[in-house]
């Protein structure tokens, strides 16, 4: 069967939750038997969110294959059980470097390079290519922004051409809007939705199916009027209410009908879906039976989105452990040796995430003696990781001045280094160091010690993990660590490269450099975070 194509917009205002729409159709179709993939397309000019601060978009979700992408594509991953790739996520800046680099060249043969159609051919080309990579039933393309957004219209206009290329039996549009309540006047309003719609019209394009977003249940006789006016099926007005958990999304979209819908629209057989062990799933999360506390040691704390990944790791294995885990945010920048109890006597865990830059380390390096000294649960990952190493290297072999080069680049003690193939991206007259896209990125392998924790908890000797780093544990400390006691216990085979580190008289602590938040699944959960809130409901038995 060709791949058929569903196009996901979003109207009236940001952040309604066009990813997770799309995400919870490709489960829902996934359900039914079909074959899925998704596709982001963003329109902003950065080449990708590696070099934006976190507080920028959020999270920097890695792919298998190195690729810094939307966090959006997580929400898919996680959504659909499908590891998805560079082609899965392109952004208005690829697209227009592109197509320059391709008239630097000469590849017009001198014509005019335009909006369009040339960027539009580009932008259809890259759907075009997420398609014929994996081959699926369905690919879900989700175009970021809000229609009327200037930078967007190309991708619109892109579509609106691929609509007619491929079929109108082939492709669906779907509409992402808000019904806003006024709670003054104790009414859903159904005027903003019409006028996006109406924006839509405006450049060609249709909807078929609306996805209203509200807080409050859309009468009938308000889907039914705005069926009419925006010239769609009553029946494919789709109320997409507030969800207890993302994981809820699918089963009350199901509900509604969204999917029977779309598989009416492209011809495919209303197939029953096989939702009970994803019903299951949400009912164990919403209704646990345990409690835990996880602090989480973090530069970006004011702004969940930052650590994405993460914070849905830990609700995974919180499934698996039938427990409720509450997130405290700790500011790194807060924590010192004489308050660390303070901040973090409450949490049966501490996790200490990745990011970038000297803000905060010493409070990463606090809250690592603090895990260390007391015999609560850690896991540091990334530059959590490498600041457990840098607490180790100061207070249990004696190294004062242990450090991170990229902190302190005159160390005497650099126990966290610049990986040796970095050095090229070091600017030989300024120093400066070249950050896009630069880092080591993607998927490498790692041979588990046996009888360690991490083989523990692996249960298997190679595994393969997401990595997104520059600097890496220093192989010129390896004995001076081992003979103080911390067991190198992951190491990649291909470089000999360190990648986990852990304290066998802990009840748990381990450091990885690699980001395991990225292949954690509500119904796989990663083992290392469900290790983690395993440990962190002994330690909270433990204290009662």
């Amino acid at each position: 069967m060709a791949t058929k194509f569903v196009f996901i917009t979003g109207g009236v205002v940001s952040s309604l939750g066009k990813g997770i729409t799309a995400a919870a159709l490709g489960r829902l179709l996934k359900c039914r038997g079909y074959s899925v993939s998704v596709c982001k397309l963003d329109p902003y000019l950065n080449v990708d969110p590696g070099t934006m601060n976190p507080y920028q978009h959020g999270e920097v979700y890695v792919t298998d294959d190195g690729a810094e992408t939307d966090l959006d594509i997580g929400h898919y991953e996680r959504f659909i059980d499908e590891t998805l790739s560079r082609d899965n996520n392109a952004t208005s800046g690829q697209i227009y470097q592109t197509v320059i680099e391709r008239e630097r060249a000469g590849g017009y043969h001198g014509g005019t390079v335009q909006i369009i159609p040339h960027i539009t051919d580009e932008i259809t080309a890259r759907i075009l290519r997420a398609a014929q990579r994996t081959n699926p039933d369905v690919l879900i393309v989700e175009i970021g922004g809000t229609v009327g957004d200037i930078e967007g219209q190309p991708f619109l206009e892109a579509i609106r051409q691929l609509r007619w290329s491929v079929g109108a039996q082939n492709s669906v549009f779907v509409h992402v809007t808000l019904i806003p309540y006024l709670h003054a006047a104790g009414e859903l309003k159904s005027k903003p939705t019409q006028h996006s719609v109406k924006e839509l019209l405006s450049i060609g394009i249709q909807p078929d199916i609306l996805v209203c977003r509200s807080e409050m249940p859309v009468p009938k006789e308000m889907r039914e009027k705005i069926a009419r006016f925006c010239n769609v099926d009553a029946d494919c007005v789709i109320q997409n209410l507030n969800a207890p958990s993302l994981y809820a999304v699918p089963l009350l979209l199901e509900e509604e009908g969204l999917c029977r819908a779309i598989c009416r629209k492209l011809g495919l057989a209303q197939r029953k879906p096989a939702l009970a062990a994803w019903r299951e799933m949400v009912h164990r999360e919403q209704f646990p039976q345990k409690e835990c506390r996880i602090a989480l040691v973090g530069k970006y704390v004011q702004l969940q989105d930052a650590y994405l990944s993460i914070v849905e790791s830990l609700k995974h294995a919180g499934i698996a452990n039938d427990t409720r885990v509450k997130i405290a945010m700790v500011q790194a920048e807060d924590v010192q040796a004489e308050n660390a109890a303070a901040l973090l006597g409450a949490a049966d865990g501490i996790l200490i995430p990745g990011g970038f830059g000297t803000r905060g380390l010493e409070g990463k390096i606090a809250a690592a003696r603090y895990a260390r000294e007391n015999g609560v649960p850690l896991l540091g990952i990334c530059l959590g990781m490498q600041m457990a190493v840098v607490e180790y290297a100061r207070n249990v072999l004696g190294y004062a001045d242990a450090n991170s080069s990229e902190v302190d680049p005159k160390t005497q003690y650099p126990v966290i280094d610049l990986m040796e193939d970095q050095r090229q991206n070091v600017d030989a007259e300024s120093g400066a160091m070249k950050i896009g896209g630069t880092l080591r990125l993607g998927g490498y392998d790692c041979v588990l010690a046996p009888n360690t924790l991490a083989a523990r908890l692996y249960g298997k000797p190679l595994v393969r993990e997401r990595h997104r780093h520059r600097y890496e544990f220093n192989n010129a400390f390896r004995a001076a660590f081992e003979g103080a006691g911390m067991v190198l216990s992951g190491c990649n085979p291909q470089r000999d490269l360190v990648e986990i580190v852990e304290l066998p008289d802990h009840p748990f602590y381990i450091g990885v450099q690699f980001h395991p938040e990225f292949q954690s699944r509500p119904d796989k959960p990663h083992p290392l975070f469900v290790g983690l809130v395993a440990a962190a409901l002994a330690a909270r038995t433990a204290r009662r």
